[in-house]
């Protein structure tokens, strides 16, 4: 069966498909010894030898699902050329994973990763609207058109938030505790809706993805998803 190039590097825990298209057009992949620098190639991984930087890529036997709570201070993505900490220096395993969407360097919690290509696909897609929990620390004691504002969609770089829910959780003198809810993921877009409502970040958290909850998982630490929690990955919200 032929399937497109992209797609099996993916299968195979190379990176997402989008990413693997990058790869394919920066000419680092070859099938059959010759190189491919063009997308809508279809290969047959019985058939065919594929190859990444000279080395032959095979699909996983065995799909990898984690959780890990991400310390501030790493990275999100598989390596750095700066040589700074990524979060797959904290999970030790055989098989190659990649995150599923990112946390920004200063925001810690829940960030999911693994070698499915299908599973990554789902989850990053803004139409499976999985929603994202977050508890935050923020400057200064928003009101209640301050949260209107917040949740019924604000202009940052000329995207339009879609709806989300902000709960104060309680105010301190100088700031707030709050739990937000969005199911997009913006680059910082927490910290820049946030900024626009005149109350910026001084903490960030992300507590829950879809029905996976970080639960009382410690920082730097990782588990293995169980079962129904795949399924939820799967599934519609």
């Amino acid at each position: 069966m032929r399937e497109r190039l992209q797609k099996y590097m993916a299968a195979c825990g190379i990176a997402s498909r989008r990413k693997c298209e990058g790869i394919i057009l920066n000419g680092r992949v070859t099938v059959n010894g010759g190189i491919i620098k063009e997308l809508g190639v279809k290969i047959d991984p019985q058939k065919d030898e594929i190859r990444l930087d000279g080395k032959i890529i095979k699909n996983e036997v065995s799909k990898v699902y984690i959780a890990l709570n991400k310390p501030e201070g790493y990275l999100s993505s598989v390596s750095d050329e700066r040589g700074r900490s990524t979060i797959i220096d904290l999970i030790d395993i055989k098989e190659r994973i990649y995150p599923i969407g990112r946390l920004d360097y200063n925001t810690s919690g829940l960030i999911l990763l693994t070698n499915d290509g299908d599973i990554y696909n789902r989850v990053i897609h803004p139409r499976e609207e999985k929603n994202k929990v977050y508890l935050a620390m923020i400057e200064g004691n928003p009101d209640e058109s301050d949260i209107k504002k917040f949740e019924s969609g604000i202009n940052i770089d000329g995207f339009i938030t879609s709806n989300a829910k902000f709960k104060i959780i309680k105010n301190n003198r100088k700031s707030s505790n709050v739990k937000i809810t969005i199911h997009e993921g913006k680059k910082r877009q927490i910290r820049k809706m946030c900024i626009k409502i005149g109350h910026p970040v001084i903490s960030l958290k992300r507590v829950q993805i879809g029905n996976i909850k970080l639960g009382d998982l410690k920082e730097g630490e990782w588990r293995y998803l169980c079962e129904q929690e795949v399924n939820s990955l799967r599934s519609r919200k």
